[in-house]
């Protein structure tokens, strides 16, 4: 019987952990790596997503306003006195 590739191991040996010393350089090296945007660039990107969450901030409270709306409206087409507050039924004092 022949061993399938699905059940052969890999060649490759587990990678060793590295102290914190390498690690650090490692990071560092990264970093050294990444194109860092210009100040234009930035200035654009937080203008855009200041916009952006604004713009959602905006648009979830309608949604929250909307939906409060119809459930006080559904509530007070569902009970018989939704809409006279505390001590609707009693009597005015003094009456």
């Amino acid at each position: 019987m022949t061993q399938t590739d699905a059940d052969a191991k890999p060649d490759r040996e587990p990678q060793r952990r590295t102290g914190p010393v390498t690690f650090t350089k490692q990071v560092v090296g990264e970093l050294r790596k990444v194109r860092w945007p210009t100040r234009r660039e930035l200035v654009t990107y937080t203008i855009v997503v200041i916009v952006f969450v604004l713009i959602m901030v905006g648009y979830v409270s309608l949604l929250d306003f909307g939906f409060g709306e119809a459930v006080t409206w559904l509530y007070s087409q569902f009970t018989p006195d939704a809409g006279g507050g505390a001590g609707a039924g009693a009597p005015a004092p003094g009456q």
